[in-house]
């Protein structure tokens, strides 16, 4: 009987998820983990997963909704045969002097954007109805534009991503993979603040901590802020770049204030590099000072094949 598990799609014109898509106004998060017995009904889900995000979205041709879809190291020998995207790995839990990054399960990520809440909202609540009884949730979040750009600590978040092909050469896997040509990895990270604490500084020392401006947003020279310990440079001296899509997201009703970082990246070395600088430090800063104020409560790492990659996938069990 022929297998139900798709091979790696080997495509010179494979097309990327819309990891490239423009900020949204609205995301959810929705992270999830694998029932026995689950791979089916995850197989047709990512399947038809594009098909679906049309679906939702026709009515709203302006709505701009688009969904990515990452696979985890444990799940991937689940759902898929033939080789492994060559850097997919468990995320690294990490133990600084002072902080902890930490690892959570996390087999299936669902980056959902849209310019309307109920568009976002329309499509987690679709795609869990196709994956109930199959799935356990692990972590859901609503997530939304704040003012202008910022995060809840008042500052402009996302000024150093790239933009155009900087971007696509940042985040997008290219001949290093040639079977996983078009993918991108993403590195997951809830984080709550301690908005209290943080109030309570001074502005002058607020912009310490992150090394820009609050009210303009020009970057400091500080040494060992957030942006300095952020910046990480190749053998050559170049600065390696990685696609931020962090959004603000929160209860006040509850005292949750926080941030959720995803990070997509050719290769997670890079992102990875950034996350010991900050947790651990390095031979010139020790660690991230944002973490006095800022604590991960998540972690998780996930591969996002290209969509020509999820469209080969069977839509049921033997179909190949």
């Amino acid at each position: 009987m022929p297998s139900s598990k798709p091979s790696s799609i080997r495509s010179a014109g494979a097309l990327p998820q819309p990891v490239l898509s423009q900020p949204a106004p609205v995301a959810v998060f929705l992270v999830v983990t694998i029932e026995p017995g689950g791979e089916s009904a995850v197989r047709d889900l990512l399947a038809g997963l594009a098909g679906l995000v049309r679906a939702v979205g026709f009515p709203s041709p302006d709505g701009g909704l688009c969904c990515v879809a990452g696979v985890g190291s444990s799940a991937w020998d689940r759902l898929f045969e033939g080789p492994r995207p060559r850097r997919l790995h468990p995320f690294e839990e990490l133990d600084g002097p002072r902080h902890r990054a930490v690892a959570t399960p996390g087999d299936l990520l669902f980056h959902i954007r849209a310019a309307r809440t109920d568009l976002c909202f329309a499509l987690s609540a679709e795609i869990m109805k196709r994956l109930r009884g199959a799935v356990a949730v692990q972590d859901e979040v609503l997530a939304f534009a704040y003012f202008d750009s910022r995060n809840l600590l008042g500052f402009v978040d996302g000024t150093e991503n790239p933009v155009g092909p900087a971007a696509a050469e940042a985040a997008i896997v290219g001949d290093e993979d040639p079977a996983f040509l078009g993918g991108s990895y993403a590195i997951v990270q809830k984080y709550v603040h301690d908005v209290d604490a943080w109030e309570a500084l001074a502005v002058e020392a607020q912009e310490k901590v992150i090394g820009r401006s609050k009210l303009t947003n020009i970057e400091l020279d500080v040494p060992g802020s957030h942006i300095d310990v952020n910046t990480v440079t190749g053998p050559d001296g170049e600065e390696l770049e990685i696609l931020r899509g962090a959004m603000p997201f929160g209860r006040p009703g509850h005292g949750e204030f926080g941030t959720y970082f995803i990070a997509y990246a050719r290769t997670p070395d890079v992102p990875e590099t950034m996350l010991r600088a900050m947790f651990v430090g390095g031979p010139e800063s020790g660690p991230d000072p944002i973490l006095d104020y800022s604590r991960a409560v998540t972690g998780t790492l996930f591969f996002c094949p290209s969509a020509t990659f999820l469209e080969a996938v069977p839509e049921e069990t033997g179909a190949r």
